[in-house]
């Protein structure tokens, strides 16, 4: 897929490997435009930044020093990570203003549905009984 007009891309969860890197900021700076990635990592991920870090320096990027001298990751890690990706908390983007807002109108739709009656009419119209929903 090719999205026009998308000029920065930001990971927030570390790809696995450097052809997984690569094909997600493949989707900026097509077509000899520029563009930027911006990847977020956490220590847990260290292991799997040394491949990504070879192939932005070999794209002329600048790298720093600590993650060149990283180690570099084990076959049998590098399967593993691959296979069982870490596993992180899930990222609310909403903010909390609207998800409070949205369980207090929860809150109040479910007391308004609670203390309400059903009636029900016969063929004239006229109320047979009534039934309080639940």
């Amino acid at each position: 897929m090719d999205f026009k007009g998308v000029n920065m891309v930001i990971n927030y969860d570390l790809p696995t490997s450097a052809v997984e890197y690569i094909h997600r900021i493949g989707r900026t700076g097509r077509a000899g435009h520029r563009g930027r990635a911006v990847t977020f990592f956490t220590e847990d991920d260290k292991p799997l930044l040394r491949s990504i870090a070879n192939v932005i320096q070999r794209a002329g990027c600048p790298v720093p020093e600590y993650i060149k001298h990283l180690p570099k990751l084990q076959s049998k890690q590098k399967k593993k990570f691959i296979k069982k990706p870490l596993t992180r908390e899930s990222i609310c983007t909403t903010p909390k203003c609207f998800l409070e807002k949205d369980k207090r109108k929860m809150k109040t739709t479910k007391e308004n549905t609670k203390g309400k009656k059903k009636g029900k009419e016969d063929k004239n119209g006229s109320e047979l009984q009534t039934v309080a929903e639940s």
